[in-house]
């Protein structure tokens, strides 16, 4: 299982959880590998390096400036998020939200799948950013956060510097856009099979027993060629 995600979108969080939910009632969730791909939902974003300080809707007159929407509209599509995020059990506290530009973010989400913490650090900056308000476009906040997740400070600190993984996150977006990706998140199982979106997780629970089923070799039941006929001739 391949996921596109982007640690400041809402919905990846929610799809997230919903994804987990279908893989706790996969009876072969164990044999499930899970890869976190990188998307930037916006490259351009300029990150803030502190933690928000201002109105309780600075969060939403952000998104309405963004969009050219209302606020009072836009608030309402913020309180539905909230509130469907809710039912998922997770927190979401968006008018503490902090804008990011998540380049970094993914830089330390592909060093942690080369050091089997990826699921970890994705969790922990997804829950950050929505539930913390932590600024996780700024550097040292991203280091204190991901060495929180199992990754070591140092390495995680120099990758950074060095912006040693910006090629796999630029080549994750592009398999992305070449993959018909147009948002996040989104799921790929066994590159046959393509979820756009936070779906229910009885639909991702769907498309992992399909996926399940047509990755198995056919299973025999009975021994011998008793009661069939085939190229020398058949059986008495």
């Amino acid at each position: 299982m391949e996921i596109w995600s982007d640690v400041v979108c809402p919905w990846c969080y929610i799809g997230k959880r919903r994804f987990e939910s279908a893989l706790r009632r996969f009876e072969h969730a164990a044999d499930v590998e899970v890869e976190w791909k990188s998307f930037e939902l916006d490259p351009t974003a300029v990150t803030v390096h502190e933690r928000a300080d201002g109105p309780s809707d600075a969060h939403t007159r952000r998104l309405a400036a963004k969009f050219g929407r209302p606020v009072a509209e836009v608030q309402q599509v913020v309180d539905h998020v909230d509130a469907t995020a809710a039912a998922e059990g997770l927190e979401f506290h968006q008018d503490v939200s902090v804008p990011a530009n998540t380049v970094k973010a993914h830089q330390l989400i592909h060093l942690a799948g080369e050091r089997g913490v990826q699921d970890a650090v994705e969790e922990r900056l997804l829950r950050a950013h929505f539930t913390e308000g932590e600024p996780v476009g700024d550097e040292e906040t991203l280091v204190r956060l991901v060495a929180e997740a199992g990754l070591d400070a140092d390495e995680a600190r120099a990758v950074l510097a060095q912006d040693r993984y910006l090629d796999a996150v630029r080549a994750d977006v592009a398999e992305a856009a070449a993959l018909g990706a147009r948002g996040v998140p989104f799921f790929v199982v066994d590159r046959r099979y393509g979820v756009s979106g936070a779906q229910p997780a009885e639909q991702f629970l769907q498309v992992l027993q399909r996926a399940w089923a047509e990755s198995r070799p056919l299973t025999l039941v009975g021994e011998g060629a008793d009661g069939a006929c085939g190229p020398d001739g058949c059986a008495i």
